[in-house]
C-alpha cells in the first residue's frame, strides 16, 4: 500500500469511528468505547486485504444485522467467519490479526452472512462489501433485532459510501437488494440489482451472484473523478 492510499484509509476510518449514530442504530466502529476500536481495526484489516488483492468492485447492501457486521464489523459477516477464516479465498482469521470484540459473550452465525460468503467462495470473486446504510438500524429498545433503515437513514449513509467509492478508486458497483439499488440510482449510478438472500432469497441471490461474475462489464460503472 503507497503512502498516499494509507493516508486516505487512515482519514476515511477516523472519520466513520468519529461519526455519531442517528437514534435507534448503533455505530459499531464507534471510537467511543473499546468493542468499536476493536471493530474498527478488523475493519481497517479487511479493507487491507482487498488493496492487497486489488478489488474495484463494489457490493452495495441494505444495512449492518445484528448477528453479523454488527459484532464482526465487516459487512455480511459473522463472528465465526470473521475468527475461522475463510481458507477458499485467504480471507479474514486470527492469524491475519482479526479479533472478537468481546461485546458479546455467544458466538452467532447471521444466515445472510453464511450464504454471501460460500457463495463469494464458490465463485472466486471478493469484492468490497458496504451498506447503503452503514450503522445497525435497531427496533426502539431492543439493540438485539433488525429493522429496516427509514429514508433519512438512507440519505445519512450516501455520502458515506460515495466516500468509501472515492476513497478505494471504486470503478464498478452493484446491488444487493432494493435499497441499495436505489441508493445508487439517487446519485446517478446505474447498477444492476441482485435479490438480498434474506427472506429466502437464497436461491435469486445465488443466480444473480452467478450473472454478476459473468458479466462484470455490465456493472454500474462510477463516473470518473481525480484523486489527490
Amino acid at each position: 500500500m503507497d503512502a498516499s492510499m494509507k493516508d486516505r484509509l487512515d482519514s476515511f476510518l477516523e472519520r466513520l469511528a468519529a461519526t455519531p449514530a442517528p437514534p435507534n442504530s448503533v455505530n459499531p466502529w464507534s471510537s467511543e468505547t473499546v468493542y468499536g476500536q476493536i471493530r474498527l481495526q478488523n475493519l481497517r484489516r479487511y479493507f487491507e486485504q482487498m488493496l492487497e488483492r486489488g478489488s474495484t468492485t463494489l457490493l452495495l447492501g441494505e444495512a449492518p444485522g445484528y448477528q453479523g457486521c454488527r459484532r464482526s464489523g465487516v459487512g455480511f459477516t459473522s463472528e465465526p467467519q470473521l475468527i475461522a477464516g475463510i481458507p477458499e479465498l485467504d480471507m479474514f482469521g486470527e492469524a491475519r490479526g482479526y479479533q472478537r470484540s468481546g461485546e458479546f459473550p455467544d458466538l452467532r452465525k447471521e444466515p445472510s452472512a453464511t450464504i454471501v460468503w460460500g457463495q463469494l467462495a464458490r465463485l472466486d470473486f471478493v469484492p468490497f462489501i458496504w451498506a447503503s446504510f452503514p450503522f445497525h438500524p435497531h427496533k426502539p429498545e431492543l439493540p438485539n433485532s433488525n429493522r429496516t433503515p427509514k429514508r433519512p437513514e438512507i440519505d445519512f449513509g450516501r455520502p458515506i459510501f460515495l466516500d468509501l467509492i472515492e476513497t478505494f478508486q471504486i470503478e464498478h458497483v452493484f446491488a444487493v437488494g432494493n435499497i441499495a439499488h436505489a441508493s445508487l440510482a439517487a446519485v446517478g449510478i446505474d447498477a444492476p440489482k441482485v435479490r438480498h438472500p434474506a427472506q429466502g432469497g437464497k436461491n435469486d441471490f445465488v443466480a444473480g451472484m452467478e450473472w454478476v461474475v459473468t458479466h462484470q462489464d455490465a456493472l454500474g460503472r462510477v463516473p470518473p473523478r481525480s484523486h489527490p
